[in-house]
């Protein structure tokens, strides 16, 4: 059948966090460059407006529309905490909670677009049985990693003596917060089944779509195919060239221009970490004892008034004041990682970080605190492209530990071999990057053509 003349509408449903939501946005994009396809994008009435600013106006009058599903309204969670942007952390469980309830909404949404198929994200199973039941196949994309899902299946389904893997498991006290979210998303959204995260993968149409790319993770990708019985396909890292048009923004790249080459380190912990005062001087200290340029972005919870001064140690912006730059605004990420004056990435190691940074070729300076991030840590440090900070006998991070890693990869033949190291599987990403996207294409158009010949 011809795809010229032929079309497919497909309805995707991310979760509320902007790390789901845009690579979601990312995958439309590429996609629909390649099918002719149709997008109905689905989120909460809060997550729109900036959805609509990531995409192209001509793309979004023709061929992607904006559909908005509706929570049960609570006291609460009132609709502007419909997101998972700015959203205080003690409320975390509470909003996957209320997202359970959008399943009427997303009933009524499914049964008058009939879209030829759903793409759907990691917390709503029962939109993917709701589609199902109407014909429609519905595959799972979740933009997390092959090794991630490799270590949580040996953790959680099949300990494996053979795993081939090992170093990237977790000791038990890592794994609390993983056992943590595991056991609540068992309870509240998957229906008492244990295994949890596996059901969407069960429920998925013949394939699983995820976020990574065999340049880096081709092993990962090949051993979670063999254990999940399901192909998986990788979609490449979805990394989206920023316009840089904010004043701000074009200040932070003129500082950066004026540092030498390979000379500054970049600080960010993504958009829904927020570091505690500890954690805050800690870094502080790192930066202030390892001597290196520095652009440190921190964010603070919406209902936190509290300025950088008093957040900071005292004394610290004047005392760095000439080779460094802390902003809590937005900056452009990627056009920092793509600066030749970017030496390393000190980051949680959220997953799209993670992409980028690789992309870009920007080694890592590993500091996760939490679930998926401290396996992405381990796994960076495995490959080569990044190093781990270690931490204390108390688990925690040290300033003086930071400032001896950040030292080691800027500075020591050791991260001269880190950015030999990540050029290569970075030139390598990019070498698969569209053939990945050509198959991932290609596996979604054929889905819906299986649909169209049942019908």
């Amino acid at each position: 059948m011809d795809s010229r003349t032929t079309s497919f509408n497909i309805l995707m449903f991310p979760w509320l966090a902007h790390g789901h939501i845009f690579p979601y946005l990312e995958l439309s994009r590429r996609i629909l460059k390649r099918k002719n396809f149709h997008i109905y994008f689905c989120s909460t009435a809060i997550n729109l407006p900036s959805i609509k600013n990531f995409i192209d106006k001509n793309m979004l009058e023709k061929s992607i529309e904006l559909v908005e599903i509706h929570l049960k309204p609570s006291q609460e969670l009132p609709p502007h905490y419909h997101t998972t942007k700015n959203l205080p952390s003690h409320l975390n469980f509470t909003l996957i909670k209320a997202f359970q309830t959008a399943d009427s909404s997303f009933s009524n949404i499914i049964s008058n677009l009939k879209p030829d198929l759903l793409i759907y994200d990691v917390f709503q199973p029962w939109s993917a049985k709701q589609a199902l039941s109407q014909g429609i196949p519905a595959v799972h994309f979740v933009p997390f990693g092959a090794a991630t899902f490799s270590v949580l299946h040996y953790h959680y389904k099949f300990k494996d003596p053979s795993f081939p893997f090992s170093p990237l498991c977790l000791p038990d006290q890592d794994m609390k917060t993983m056992d943590r979210l595991t056991k609540f998303l068992s309870a509240h959204v998957f229906d008492g089944d244990k295994d949890s995260f596996f059901v969407n993968h069960k429920l998925s149409s013949d394939i699983i779509l995820l976020k990574t790319s065999k340049g880096f993770e081709g092993k990962y990708v090949e051993y979670y195919s063999n254990v999940s019985h399901k192909k998986v396909v990788p979609v490449g890292p979805l990394v989206k060239q920023e316009n840089t048009s904010e004043e701000g923004d074009l200040e932070v790249l003129k500082w950066l221009s004026k540092k030498d080459q390979l000379s500054t380190v970049y600080i960010s912990f993504g958009s829904e970490y927020f570091l505690n005062k500890e954690e805050i001087e800690v870094i502080a200290k790192g930066l202030e004892m390892s001597e290196v340029n520095f652009i440190w972005v921190i964010r603070f919870p919406i209902e936190e008034k509290i300025t950088l001064k008093e957040a900071l140690p005292q004394g610290f912006l004047e005392r760095v004041k000439e080779r460094g730059v802390v902003v809590e605004t937005w900056v452009p990420q990627a056009k920092i990682l793509a600066h030749p004056n970017t030496a390393a990435f000190v980051s949680h190691c959220g997953w799209s970080s993670v992409n980028e940074s690789i992309y870009y070729a920007v080694p890592m300076i590993a500091m996760p605190f939490k679930l998926n991030m401290l396996i992405d840590a381990r796994l960076v440090d495995v490959e080569g492209v990044g190093v781990m900070v270690k931490r204390d006998e108390s688990n925690l991070y040290t300033g003086e530990e930071l400032a001896k890693t950040i030292k080691q990869v800027v500075f020591d033949e050791s991260g001269h071999e880190l950015r030999h190291k990540v050029r290569q599987v970075s030139d390598e990403m990019k070498r698969v990057e569209e053939e990945e996207l050509d198959e991932a294409a290609e596996q979604l158009w054929q889905l819906c053509l299986k649909k169209k010949e049942r019908v």
